[in-house]
């Protein structure tokens, strides 16, 4: 037990010095450590990435977003008329239909012609597909009801509390995705970003200086779509509320034109939408450039071939941006947008457009803004409770266990190292409560060492020698202390899986402590204590 081969005293060094190398960076000003942004005059080939500051330490900015019900079933009976339209126009012969309109939960419409109810039915059935993947798991149904009066050619879909319950639930799984790639498009590190209830969503970005921003930014649907100008009434009888079917009236960002009405169906959606970038147009003003993917520029190409001459509006968010003339086929499956911006708009947009578009409307419930001075203050605390802690822990170990105490502080000196190393390495968020759970981490090493040297006291009164008493307290104390950090290693798991904010950063201390606190008590204290034994051999024990 006390006898460790070169090879694997090299090994266990390496890992000290190199949780050293990757905790070091964190007492380092940036121009030596360097990084990403910075140059450092460090060499590069150290590792040079700091502990991440949680919203309590660094301060920032917390929103607390609901996802708008409403906006979701509207968005999904919106569809299923306009796919009606589509179907039942989309074969020969034409099976007419009038007085579209969505009331409540439901979709109706009447048919010109109730000898074609059949038929009609026959072609809508696509709208009320089970949906294959939750068919699979055997949770597969119908999103609607259907009805049907033969009598009098009235047809209506009736959207069910599960089919609305799971675009909800889909809606959320989105937003959060959408929210988390707009977010880290800012370049900001570590964000929160987690579904809290049903319908809620917690965004938290430390280190965050403008809420309004990520307010802004987070809070457009960023939903661009391209359709053809309806140029079949004025814009003035539009407002009138002579709409004509099929089509819708939008408002205009151009002050000589504030509405434009257009053709409700897209010619192209931002589905496609595969790269989005700022830029300048020709007269050096800031614009965005995009790209579409194959599909959508062979779409893209296809419209713009159709309706040369014509106008087309770029619509983001229900209003058009840009409403240019069609000169000629845009057939590169790329272009650009004008619209009045500035620089910071331009990437702005850019970035809404790369991250897609958000499936719903999100409401702010809570918003809440830390100031830096106040996670300063929870720093200073948290790092005097811990000097204080530590200092208390060497000062006891040294006087109770003199030399073989003083060993177990240089291994708690390593343990805290090796903590603070991984956190870096790992790049994860240190809260308040992690600097909590590395102070619990710092008594739970030093128990495993009381426990340790109170068997080496016993193994040692009990008549053997000190080498043989060392030995034999390291082997009898190991079950004891792997049963206790086993127990403690299972609660942090379930922190880490069902916790969240503070509650996951105190799991990811106190998980990442348990293994580093092993190691150093069986290990690393344990090689020290040899080197110890084998040069002093020493008569009696210290204890």
């Amino acid at each position: 037990m006390l006898h460790f081969s070169p090879l694997k005293q090299a090994f266990i060094w390496l890992i000290v010095v190199a949780g050293l190398l990757f905790a070091m960076p964190n007492v380092l000003p940036e121009n030596v450590r360097g990084g990403a942004e910075v140059v450092g005059t460090m060499p590069s080939f150290l590792p040079n990435k700091t502990v991440n500051l949680g919203l309590d330490l660094q301060g920032g900015t917390h929103l607390l977003y609901e996802v708008d019900l409403a906006s979701v079933k509207q968005a999904k009976l919106e569809s299923a008329s306009d796919d009606a339209r589509q179907y039942l126009r989309g074969e020969r012969p034409i099976i007419p239909a009038t007085g579209f309109r969505i009331t409540g939960d439901i979709v109706s419409f009447r048919l010109a012609r109730p000898e074609q109810m059949q038929e009609a039915l026959r072609r809508l059935e696509p709208i009320n597909q089970v949906d294959q993947a939750a068919l699979l798991t055997g949770g597969g149904r119908a999103p609607f009801t259907v009805t049907s009066d033969p009598l009098s050619g009235q047809i209506s879909f009736t959207l069910t509390r599960e089919a609305l319950d799971k675009e909800t639930k889909d809606a959320v799984a989105r937003s959060i995705e959408v929210i988390r790639k707009r977010i880290d498009e800012l370049g900001t590190r570590e964000p929160t970003i987690q579904r809290e209830g049903n319908e809620r969503i917690i965004v938290e970005v430390p280190g965050e200086t403008d809420p309004e921003r990520i307010k802004d930014l987070v809070g457009k649907t960023a939903k661009m779509t391209f359709h053809l100008l309806d140029t079949s009434v004025s814009v003035g009888e539009a407002q009138a509320g002579r709409v004509p079917p099929g089509a819708m009236l939008v408002e205009g960002s151009n002050p000589s034109e504030p509405y434009v009405l257009i053709r409700r169906r897209p010619l192209v959606d931002g589905e496609d939408l595969v790269d989005a970038r700022p830029s300048f147009n020709q007269s050096g003003q800031p614009a965005v450039s995009f790209r579409f993917n194959n599909k959508g520029a062979l779409r893209f190409g296809r419209a713009t071939a159709e309706n040369v001459g014509r106008r087309f509006a770029i619509v983001l968010d229900n209003k058009a941006i840009s409403a240019p003339v069609i000169n000629s086929p845009i057939l590169g499956g790329s272009g650009i947008i004008e619209g009045g911006f500035t620089t910071e708009t331009a990437n702005d947009l850019s970035i809404l457009l790369r991250a897609g578009a958000l499936p719903a409307k999100l409401t702010v419930l809570d918003q809440g803004t830390v100031g830096a001075e106040l996670g300063a203050d929870s720093i200073r605390s948290g790092t005097i409770a811990l000097i204080l802690g530590f200092v208390a822990v060497v000062v006891f170990m040294v006087l109770v266990y003199g030399m073989l105490g003083l060993i177990a502080d240089i291994a708690l000196i390593a343990n805290v190292l090796l903590i603070v190393g991984a956190l870096s390495a790992l790049q994860a968020t240190l809260t308040l409560p992690g600097i909590a759970g590395i102070i619990l981490t710092i008594g739970m090493a030093v128990y495993a060492n009381v426990l340790i040297y109170g068997r080496v006291r016993e193994e040692y009164r009990g008549g053997r020698t000190p080498m043989n008493a060392v030995e034999t307290g390291f082997v009898k104390a190991r079950p004891t202390i792997l049963d206790a950090n086993i127990t403690t290693l299972i609660a942090a798991v379930l922190l880490l899986q069902f916790g969240s904010g503070p509650v996951k950063g105190f799991g990811v201390t106190l998980g990442i402590g348990i293994f580093t606190s092993i190691f150093t008590a069986f290990v690393f204290s344990r090689m020290l204590t040899s080197y110890w034994l084998f040069r002093t051999k020493p008569k009696t024990l210290p204890i």
